[in-house]
């Protein structure tokens, strides 16, 4: 019986084992299918301009390391003049130079145009796993390749300003009124996101 016993549980354990290693080693997502979504009209000058910094796909999380490790992403802080960042349990607070330093000067031109008022980053930098993990929990996220992939595009709510969850008409105005300098001088494109109340922010490179 003892014998038995031993004969069973190792072909067992030997299917558990690689079973759960396959698991962990396989992505989430199917590469030729993210691949195969076109994007639309409006959203293609994104992903232009993202790939225009020679970052490629990012896949997961050794792909921004390695750009981290290389000087070519920067951290993100958590507060800065006229932004704070939210948690990000969907991206990661890295970008490009030139994103953080646009990001930067966008929070200290509001924050002048308000007088002290903040807005808030609601997700920056992410991979394909992460965008995977996303659409497990909100539907709306993106089936394809997300300019968010490329480490120099962010999100900023327009329902959430000072740290506060409350619709703010006049700091909405007034956060649309710096996307809108920005985007007139070249070095951004914004799109202004229904389901996820927030502008979807590309920074351009200039």
């Amino acid at each position: 019986m003892r014998k038995f016993f031993c004969a069973a549980f190792v072909p067992f354990m030997y299917s558990f084992y690689y079973s759960q290693a396959a698991k962990k080693v396989l992505p989430c997502y199917d590469l030729t299918s993210v691949l195969k979504v076109e994007p639309t009209t409006l959203y293609k000058s994104h992903l232009d301009a993202s790939k225009s910094f020679g970052i490629k796909l990012l896949i997961d999380s050794k792909t921004v390391q390695k750009y981290i490790s290389s000087g070519k992403f920067h951290k993100i802080k958590k507060a800065g003049k006229g932004y704070r960042v939210q948690k990000l349990d969907y991206s990661r607070a890295y970008m490009v130079s030139k994103a953080k330093s646009t990001l930067e000067k966008m929070g200290a031109r509001f924050s002048k145009e308000t007088k002290g008022h903040t807005f808030t980053v609601s997700s920056i930098t992410r991979t394909l796993e992460d965008q995977c993990r996303l659409r497990r929990v909100n539907s709306n996220a993106s089936l394809g390749i997300s300019s968010h992939n490329y480490g120099n595009s962010f999100d900023i709510s327009y329902i959430r300003f000072n740290d506060v969850l409350k619709y703010n008409p006049k700091m909405e105005v007034a956060l649309e009124k710096v996307l809108n300098f920005y985007a007139a001088a070249g070095k951004i494109y914004y799109i202004k996101e229904r389901q996820q109340s927030c502008y979807h922010i590309t920074v351009r490179n200039y």
